[in-house]
């Protein structure tokens, strides 16, 4: 799944919702036009995401397997930008 299907996923169930309406259409359209998204904005989208609880409405919309396509694409690309933390 491209990252910015994945942003629209979200972004099509996040109206109530204003700041994560805003945030996840800024992130959506740097997506669309090929530019990175830093993995924090990506990240806070999850989270916020499900702490609004727009999840159960994304997954019936579009399904239980791309749903989870969805958290996976944007899980990798999250860990592929994330700094590596040694201890």
């Amino acid at each position: 799944m491209e990252l910015s299907d994945a942003a629209r996923m979200i972004l099509t169930e996040s109206a109530p919702h204003p700041e994560l309406l805003r945030v996840t259409r800024q992130a959506h359209d740097e997506l669309a036009a090929g530019r990175p998204v830093r993995h924090t904005e990506l990240s806070w989208m999850l989270k916020e995401a499900a702490r609004k609880n727009v999840y159960p409405a994304v997954r019936a919309r579009y399904g239980a397997g791309a749903f989870d396509e969805m958290v996976l694409a944007l899980g990798r690309e999250i860990d592929r930008q994330a700094p590596v933390v040694r201890r």
